[in-house]
């Protein structure tokens, strides 16, 4: 059993404890944040875990592992935290702000044996294969159009004159980094590395990116992507060959894809999952990459998070995509 404690009390932090419970692998012992009386709000419904307001105390502590869900500009020194005091880290994306950091970290775990590993749920997903079994079906593929675009919870306080922290380059966040990356990912995984990048991004009052475009050439390929957090799409995603598309309704969790065949014949590919089982999947590949640090698929995970990072960051220069005061001082 591992004991694990997370620094975060948001909703997605609450999925990935509820993962965790639908196997045997993983118990809540631990949790970090700023407000005590959240923290032990939080923790309560899952047996009482110890509640700490400062990482560097939870860091001290006997637990295993660490899944970190804090504001993207503190993912870097909070996994550096605890990779240094030995425990295994599972980290929301993106992992890091830069591919340097990443390097370094991974390098960092490597060199103490642990776990460092990217919380992104497609990489974990039985759909994931299924995917690439229904593309493999559809012919010579040409055309590729990804996208992520979901209408923010917090856009009306934007609009009121708030600056929530999704919105606030301060925090090292915006589109790209919450929902873009989460387009980088297939395309990689299906296509590989492009072999070159355009890229652009329309940005808020705040500075932060609220939307953005990038284009991947391949050999005889395109792919298009897009994303926003000031607009809800409807149609998902398509990849087109000439024997027929791929269509999937959530990019990001792999979910409702179909294949049409040339004649519009329909085959349903894979339906709805509930957030629970998408979290747990990557929690119990947790599980089991730390039983075994040598297992294929975490070495992929790890190749593939650096690739991504990679192209993050050059999707970031072309757009003009910053992050003043952080970019700065890692220079």
């Amino acid at each position: 059993m591992i004991r694990y404690g997370i620094i975060g009390t948001g909703w997605i932090a609450k999925a990935f404890v509820d993962g965790t419970l639908l196997g045997e692998e993983m118990r809540l012992a631990a949790v970090c944040s700023r407000d005590a009386s959240r923290g032990e709000a939080f923790a309560a419904p899952y047996g009482g875990a110890v509640v700490y307001t400062d990482p560097a105390a939870m860091a001290e502590s006997d637990i295993d592992a660490v899944y970190i869900a804090s504001p993207n500009f503190l993912h870097p020194a909070q996994a550096r935290l605890f990779l240094e005091h030995g425990k295994h880290v599972i980290c929301e994306k993106p992992i890091t702000v830069i591919p340097e950091e990443l390097e370094e970290l991974q390098a960092l775990a490597r060199s103490r044996g642990l776990v460092y590993l990217e919380a992104i749920m497609m990489m974990h997903l039985p759909a994931r294969q299924a995917l690439r079994e229904a593309v493999s079906k559809i012919g010579r593929v040409t055309t590729a159009h990804l996208d992520f675009s979901q209408l923010s919870s917090k856009y009306p306080a934007y609009l009121a004159g708030q600056t929530p922290n999704i919105f606030n380059p301060a925090c090292c966040t915006g589109s790209l980094m919450d929902l873009g990356i989460y387009c980088v990912y297939p395309a990689l995984d299906l296509f590989g590395m492009p072999e070159g990048i355009s890229a652009s991004a329309g940005f808020l009052n705040t500075g932060a990116d609220g939307w953005g475009t990038a284009v991947l050439p391949y050999p005889g390929l395109q792919v298009t992507l897009t994303w926003s957090k000031v607009g809800q799409a409807r149609q998902g995603s398509q990849i087109l060959g000439d024997e027929g598309t791929v269509t999937v309704q959530s990019i990001s969790c792999l979910t409702g894809i179909t294949r049409f065949e040339r004649d519009g014949t329909v085959h349903p590919i894979w339906g709805e999952e509930q957030k629970a089982t998408l979290m747990g999947a990557e929690a119990s590949d947790f599980c089991r990459y730390i039983q075994n640090p040598a297992d294929t698929h975490y070495q992929l995970c790890q190749t593939r998070a650096l690739e991504v990072s990679r192209v993050m960051a050059e999707i970031r220069r072309l757009a003009g995509i910053s992050f003043p005061g952080y970019e700065e001082a890692m220079t």
